[in-house]
């Protein structure tokens, strides 16, 4: 495991006027290269062959440098290291980042490039792993549904969350109502082979909420200890969008042949009323708080808690249902109003992380949000 003094001794023989921001050729790479070039900081992306076109040709204007690789877990082979570390590089990871190394330790104890945000925190994530994003969010009393640990106690309507068998990195999801309609749509699904028996035994049964969906998009500043609230967006996802736009009776005769996928496609930009912004920012504080107590130091930078806003008895309440401890997948969050109402004008993650990293160069603490 890298410790934080190996990254502190890392961050202190960095040329300080020559910062690079790094980046993998997916996800978030472009918003977060443009913040930084913006900004004034220059930029890395390690992009793979067969892919490097975005980088290399449709958009090279926002990269400095280059580093072509076969697999994107290459980017932890010692040569690659060293490059990264000799451009004075700090990695804006994602999730796009982590879900392409063989296994976490790999980021963990091989990469020894500095983080900007907490390493080890993104694998809580996972719902197989201790002290996961359930478990904090319980801990930080924030409304969640409620899980299921056995098929035989479904006594509502459920999604079945359960990785998929060729992307194991994606989920593959299904609804159910009982244990009967569990057990005839698992072996459908497994017969039909888009998951396997052995994943379905670590799916999550998750009480299915019904409410408007919305991501909560967050970033926490370590160097003022302050939440910001940088947008609200929903997804797109394929290909349930193209089943919802058909009329009802065409949804049932074909649903006889396909079944839902919630694969994320996009996201779309999403408003949110005034008058519950003080919950969107309790959840927020309360889930910050809760993670400096369990995971020192806490969150760093971007993160995200997805949910929706529901109806109890009259009430509007926000039930989150999925943790993102990273900047999460959606740029547009700059196109809902709310970093223009502190900053008077609106802000991508790109240029938010780049300000703080800037800010951190400027005071000699780099060390507070790298790991």
């Amino acid at each position: 495991m890298i410790n934080k003094k190996q990254i502190e001794k890392i961050l202190e023989n960095y040329d300080k006027d020559n910062i690079h921001l790094g980046v993998l050729g997916g996800h978030s790479a472009l918003d977060v290269a443009r913040g930084a070039k913006k900004l004034g900081l220059k930029t890395v992306v390690v992009a793979r062959y067969g892919r490097e076109k975005t980088y290399t040709k449709y958009y090279k204007n926002l990269f400095d440098e280059i580093i072509l690789v076969d697999k994107f877990s290459d980017v932890a082979k010692v040569e690659n290291v060293k490059k990264l570390q000799e451009l004075n590089t700090i990695f804006i990871h994602n999730r796009y980042f982590w879900v392409y190394f063989d296994n976490y330790d790999d980021v963990e104890s091989k990469f020894q490039v500095p983080i900007f945000g907490t390493r080890d925190m993104v694998k809580l994530e996972e719902r197989d792993q201790p002290k996961n994003q359930y478990y904090l969010l319980k801990k930080a009393g924030i409304r969640m549904p409620k899980i299921f640990d056995n098929p035989k106690k479904i006594d509502r309507l459920v999604i079945v969350k359960v990785a998929e068998a060729k992307r194991d990195y994606e989920r593959a999801f299904f609804f159910c109502n009982n244990e009967k309609s569990y057990i005839e749509k698992s072996n459908d699904m497994i017969k039909n082979k888009i998951i396997t028996k052995e994943a379905l035994k670590k799916a999550v049964i998750e009480e299915y909420i019904v409410g408007a969906q919305v991501n909560f998009n967050y970033f926490y500043s370590n160097l003022n200890n302050e939440l910001e609230l940088m947008g609200t967006d929903t997804r797109r996802q394929t290909n349930l969008d193209g089943l919802l736009r058909l009329p009802a009776d065409v949804q049932l005769e074909v649903l006889k042949y396909i079944q839902p996928k919630l694969i994320e496609t996009g996201h779309i930009a999403v408003t949110t009323k005034e008058s519950i912004l003080e919950k969107i920012f309790d959840i927020g504080e309360k889930f910050v708080k809760t993670c400096k107590k369990e995971h020192s130091p806490g969150i760093i930078g971007p993160f995200a808690l997805q949910g929706a806003v529901a109806s109890f008895e009259a009430k509007e309440e926000l039930v989150i249902f999925d943790v993102s401890m990273r900047i999460p997948g959606s740029p547009g969050t700059m196109f809902t109003p709310h970093t223009a109402y502190k900053y008077i004008d609106p802000i991508s993650y790109g240029e938010r992380i780049a300000m703080e990293i800037q800010e951190a160069i400027k005071n000699g603490r780099l060390d507070t949000i790298c790991t």
